[in-house]
């Protein structure tokens, strides 16, 4: 199931995206107190512990374990967010995980975590638009607030992605992680891509 060496390599991955959950959460703040229509931008840096675990391991669950061990690092530094930062992050890292799922976590390609990130943009920035009801807002406005939290989450998964290859090179996850694509005929390509 996990090795202990996985989940550790997890809570690395967890702690390190929690403590850039905790700087953003001051500046989604400010932002959403003076210019909402952008606040779009910051739901990307959700993504990051999924993004970076799910690349590095290429392995079911990793986005959930990492997302719920970067919220509860945030909060534990900022605990009037405790909801806020753990509920966010489990939600996208189990959003992270469902392409995967349709595979069997047998197919890791690029393709899909910029495909996911937009779909999730989307699902998001449809949520928060009903939730905060920025319907009063001009035309222009709807469209670059839209665009915010589609672009955001893909600019998030292409750093995600840099940071996991990054990790990569330096072997530490040999052993623990699982090839980009494991369906029956497939080229085997352990090797990870940062595109």
């Amino acid at each position: 199931m996990f090795s202990t060496r996985l989940l550790m390599t997890c809570a690395a991955i967890g702690v390190g995206s929690g403590l850039v959950f905790t700087a953003a959460g001051f500046v989604n703040g400010i932002v959403a107190a003076t210019v909402p229509v952008l606040y779009g931008l910051a739901i990307g840096v959700y993504f990051l512990p999924g993004v970076i675990a799910q690349s590095l391991l290429r392995r079911g669950g990793v986005a959930i374990i990492t997302g719920l061990i970067a919220g509860l690092v945030a909060s534990a530094v900022n605990p009037a967010f405790v909801m806020q930062y753990i509920g966010t992050a489990v939600a996208i890292g189990l959003l992270q995980e469902v392409p995967f799922a349709v595979t069997k976590y047998r197919y890791w390609k690029a393709w899909v975590f910029y495909l996911a990130a937009v779909v999730m943009g989307l699902v998001f920035g449809a949520g928060v638009f009903i939730g905060v009801g920025l319907e009063h807002f001009a035309g222009w406005v709807n469209i670059v607030y839209f665009g915010t939290f589609v672009l955001s989450p893909v600019l998030f998964t292409w750093i995600g992605r840099l940071i996991a290859a990054g990790i990569d090179r330096t072997g530490v996850a040999r052993g623990v992680q699982k090839e980009i694509d494991r369906r029956r005929n497939a080229p085997h390509t352990a090797a990870m891509t940062a595109a």
